[in-house]
């Protein structure tokens, strides 16, 4: 597995990466021998520090993330790797159960995923009332279950997630809602 180790606004040193290699690995290899790769970032927010930890464990463009704030980067690091482990624990024989029985051609579905940028007074906005778009992504749409789209929701710390409903074949979305509950949209069962 590669592990990058980056600072923003920081310097990252030999010692902490060392712990961050000699840490993360195990970690996740307990859980997944074939990980692709791992992204360990550091920030100063104010007076704590923040670990930012991103680990692709296999080939099917799942993206496990976690982060700890804590007064110095050990301990920082320290809790978002125990969120990670957690994470990987909790969902290890559902993850390794996820496609059997789809074909890879049914597995994903193409889609461009763009991010505008917020309307405010200062800035100008383009003609005919149309937001800037700051960024256009491709992304993967998976054919999922619910309960796999909420488990993939949770494991890359994202508040919403599209998908292909493996009941149906039709787009919906999970999302978490303001009072911690689980909000799910699924057109086909419109009447």
């Amino acid at each position: 597995m590669e592990i990058s180790v980056k600072g923003k606004n920081m310097d990252v040193g030999d010692a902490l990466s060392t712990h961050v290699l000699d840490q993360l690995t195990p970690a996740v290899a307990k859980y997944f021998n074939q990980a692709i790769d791992a992204t360990v970032t550091f920030s100063r927010e104010a007076h704590m520090l923040r670990a930012d930890i991103s680990v692709h464990p296999g080939p099917r463009g799942l993206l496990i993330q976690s982060k700890s704030d804590g007064a110095d980067a050990y301990g920082a690091f320290e809790g978002a790797l125990e969120r990670i482990a957690k994470q990987l624990r909790r969902y290890k024989r559902r993850l390794s159960d996820h496609h059997k029985g789809m074909s890879a051609a049914d597995e994903y579905m193409q889609a461009l995923q763009y991010v505008i940028e917020p309307e405010s007074e200062d800035t100008d906005v383009e003609p005919e009332g149309q937001p800037t778009i700051i960024a256009e992504m491709e992304t993967h749409i998976a054919t999922l279950t619910v309960s796999e789209a909420v488990m993939r929701m949770d494991l890359a710390d994202v508040p919403v997630v599209m998908f292909r409903n493996s009941a149906n074949g039709g787009l919906n979305v999970v999302y978490r809602r303001t009072d911690g509950n689980i909000g799910w949209i699924d057109p086909s069962n419109t009447q």
